[in-house]
C-alpha cells in the first residue's frame, strides 16, 4: 500500500523540506479529469486552466456595418483565443460545427450567446465555442448599427479542437 502518490511526490517533498519533517503534509487534491467517455485525455489538447488571466486585447473599433463588425469579432475572436485556432486551409472531414448566435448590449458586451446549432459528435466543442466568444469580449459598440444586435458564428474545429470562425474563411 502505497502512502504517497507518484504524481504528487514533488509537492510532498517540498512540503516536508518546509516543515524540517516534523508533520505530516496535508494529502494533495487527486487531478480533476475533463475527458468524456468519447475521447480520452491522449486524443484531445488540455483546456486552459480555469485561472488563466483573460488576454489582454485593444480596445475593439466602431464597425461602419454588420459585415465589417462580424469580420472585426471574428478577427477578436481569433486574437483571444491564441493556441485554440487554426489558420489556412478548412480540413476535409471537420470534426464538428457548433453555430452560435451572440447578442450583444450597445456597448459590446455579450448579453447572451444562443446556440444555433450542436455538432452530432464532439459536444465539448460548443462549450469551447461558446468559452471563446466570452474571452474575446466586449466586441466594438453596436449602438450605432441597425437591431437588433446579434451575430452568428460558425465555429469550424479540425481533430485536434482548435477553431477558425468561418467568417474568415470568407
Amino acid at each position: 500500500m502505497r502512502c504517497i502518490d507518484p504524481r504528487h511526490l514533488a509537492a510532498v517533498a517540498g512540503a516536508l523540506l518546509l516543515a524540517g519533517c516534523g508533520q505530516t503534509p496535508a494529502p494533495s487534491p487527486a487531478p480533476v479529469s475533463t475527458a468524456t467517455p468519447a475521447t480520452s485525455a491522449a486524443t484531445r489538447p488540455s483546456p486552459a486552466p480555469a485561472t488563466a488571466a483573460k488576454p489582454v486585447l485593444p480596445p475593439a473599433g466602431k464597425a461602419r456595418d454588420w459585415n465589417h463588425f462580424k469580420r472585426e469579432a471574428a478577427l477578436r475572436i481569433v486574437a483571444a483565443n491564441a493556441g485554440r485556432t487554426y489558420d489556412g486551409p478548412v480540413p476535409e472531414p471537420l470534426l464538428a460545427i457548433p453555430v452560435l448566435e451572440v447578442e450583444l448590449e450597445a456597448d459590446g458586451r455579450v448579453r447572451s450567446v444562443r446556440v444555433m446549432r450542436h455538432p452530432t459528435q464532439a459536444k465539448d466543442t460548443t462549450q469551447l465555442a461558446i468559452d471563446a466568444v466570452h474571452r474575446a469580449a466586449p466586441f466594438g459598440p453596436v449602438a450605432h448599427l441597425p437591431r437588433p444586435w446579434k451575430f452568428a458564428e460558425v465555429f469550424l474545429f479540425n481533430d485536434e479542437r482548435r477553431f477558425k470562425p468561418r467568417t474568415l474563411d470568407e
